[in-house]
């Protein structure tokens, strides 16, 4: 059943999932949310945007009234349930649409509602949401879609299973022009809708608790005769899973979004100094095996630490869309020095615990996938990259070959090479072989100072070369992996300095000098194209280790 803001005639009704008796005025002040198990329980189309939306923002378009292009007769003919479906819910369909604000940001805003006819879209819906998507982008607003569906509606037949096609080309049309799109799926979105338009905005966050899928999970259990998993379907089961980027309460989700607008909608640009490249630190020099140590010293900040220093706004996005969410990569949206900018890195970890959780910063392909989606999403917002690079390498075995570590590496380094955004990679600590390499082919590399950066680890590299690792320092100074040698190699463009006695240290210190770096970069790609910013990525790299005619 869904309840509506306004359901106050009755003073009791029961929670959906506890039968808790509740008190519906109080129910209706908490949005509808069990106060004692903290089920959600379903809201229409006006009250999810009465809840979402500043207070009278919101402005109706003119609704779709679809027909009955079948003249299909069932259990009772179309036409009666519609007549029926519309007189219950004071809906023509399915769907509402218009424009309003949301935390002040414009937007077109669109929900569906499932106490009409199980949310299903049929010509109506598919149209209603073609025409919000074009709206918003002859407007270059935002568009927000809230999802509740069924699926597809079997009355209208084969016309409503090309609102699928319609529906997705529309929101797609969005993320080539740089409008964003945000979709809320909430409980039940299935069918159709889910394998559409819901899961095709750029942003994808789901309500605790919803169920979300194609196949509805009677249909899977029937088809299959195998007992489900626990949690099947769920929003958090598929956020898990790579799904979603964020799995939000009810009463989260609205500073969520207004935190999102902050971040993708554009204001005055910032116009910050530009600096110059740090090349040397005021440290003493350090041999190449101890530059290892201290790149390795668990206490020195973690691309999270980083984040939380430098950072005005950060909004962590999650999954590949794949398989998984690989906690060693961790990545969002953030507002750096008042610029507006996709952040990606490895998250190693200070204790044992979180070094195992996110298995000590060395990423399995959904990591490399996430990360790749993550750019390429600030690419078409027009947004810049940074970068921090802190790993011994990607992770190596049976699973991550299985799900093809190689191609996602592989993947990752053209996709960076091949990025229209500014690109601003550092080295923070470890930078080993290609799972390092995977977020680093940017147009400006910078190192702190104690970082190291390799092909290979000193231990490894001693292993293969002598039989056993203990020639590991000696190999350190061989691979000329520290910052100034990389520095004099041309692979990297600038070094960072680090507090007197490293990062570790003093992490406030370290974060300031760092973020001095990373804006002062960004303000020097600002000036140039993006055909520029790809011609001069392509010439750094073709030029590194080039070998002259004989």
């Amino acid at each position: 059943m869904t309840l509506t803001l306004n359901d106050t005639s009755a003073a009791w009704t029961t929670c959906a999932r506890c039968n808790t008796l509740l008190y519906l005025p109080k129910l209706a002040r908490s949005w509808y949310v069990c106060g004692d198990c903290g089920h959600h329980h379903r809201l229409g189309a006006h009250e999810r945007l009465r809840m979402l939306l500043d207070e009278g923002s919101f402005e109706a378009a003119p609704a779709v009234m679809g027909g009955d292009p079948l003249g299909f007769v069932g259990s009772r003919p179309y036409r009666e349930r519609l007549a029926s479906a519309r007189r219950v819910t004071g809906l023509s369909d399915a769907v509402l649409y218009g424009k309003g604000t949301l935390g002040g940001h414009p937007l077109i805003a669109l929900a569906m509602d499932f106490s009409f006819m199980g949310g299903s879209m049929g010509t109506a819906v598919g149209e209603t949401v073609a025409r919000a998507a074009e709206e918003a982008l002859a407007t270059r607003s935002p568009l927000l879609l809230v999802a509740a569906s069924g699926g597809a509606r079997m009355q209208e037949g084969s016309l409503s299973l090309m609102q699928m096609a319609k529906t997705a080309q529309a929101v797609r049309r969005l993320r080539r022009a740089g409008v964003p799109s945000i979709c809320l799926l909430t409980d039940p979105t299935f069918g159709g809708v889910t394998a559409s338009f819901a899961t095709l905005a750029d942003v994808l966050v789901a309500e605790r608790g919803s169920l979300i899928g194609f196949a509805g999970p009677r249909v899977i259990a029937t088809a299959t005769r195998e007992r489900l998993p626990d949690g099947f379907q769920t929003a958090e089961y598929l956020f898990s899973r790579g799904m979603l980027d964020r799995v939000e309460s009810r009463e989260s989700v609205r500073p969520l979004l207004a935190r999102l607008l902050n971040l993708l909608v554009a204001g005055e640009p910032a116009h910050p100094d530009q600096g110059s490249l740090r090349t040397g630190g005021t440290q003493t020099a350090r041999g190449a095996w101890e530059t290892v140590r201290l790149a390795r010293d668990i206490q020195r900040p973690t691309t999270l630490d980083y984040i939380n220093l430098m950072c005005e706004e950060f909004v962590e996005l999650h999954g590949d869309r794949v398989h998984g969410d690989d906690p060693a990569i961790v990545g969002g949206l953030c507002s750096i020095g008042g610029v507006r900018a996709m952040i990606v890195g490895h998250q190693k970890g200070h204790d044992t615990q979180e070094l195992v959780a996110r298995n000590f910063g060395m990423a399995h392909p959904e990591g490399y996938r996430k990360a790749l989606r993550l750019m390429q999403l600030a690419e078409s917002y027009g947004l810049p990259v940074i970068t921090l690079i802190d790993t011994q390498g990607a992770a190596p075995g049976i699973g991550a070959e299985e799900r093809g570590q190689a191609w996602a590496i592989a993947s990752a380094i053209a996709g960076m090479g091949e990025l229209r955004s500014p690109i601003v990679a550092t080295v923070t600590g470890e930078g080993g072989s290609g799972g390092a390499l995977a977020l680093g082919v940017a147009d400006e590399v910078l190192m702190m100072s104690n970082a190291c950066y390799s092909v290979i680890s000193p231990e490894s590299c001693s292993t293969i070369l002598c039989g056993e690792p203990s020639k590991a320092a000696a190999m350190a100074e061989s691979l000329r992996l520290t910052a100034p040698e990389l520095l004099r190699l041309g692979v990297i463009d600038g070094i960072v300095p680090e507090p007197e006695h490293g990062t570790q240290a003093d992490h406030v210190q370290a974060a300031a000098a760092l973020k001095s770096a990373v804006v002062g970069a960004l303000a020097r790609l600002s000036s140039h194209t993006a055909e520029e910013l790809l011609q001069r990525r392509h010439d750094r790299f073709a030029a590194l280790g080039a070998i002259g005619d004989v």
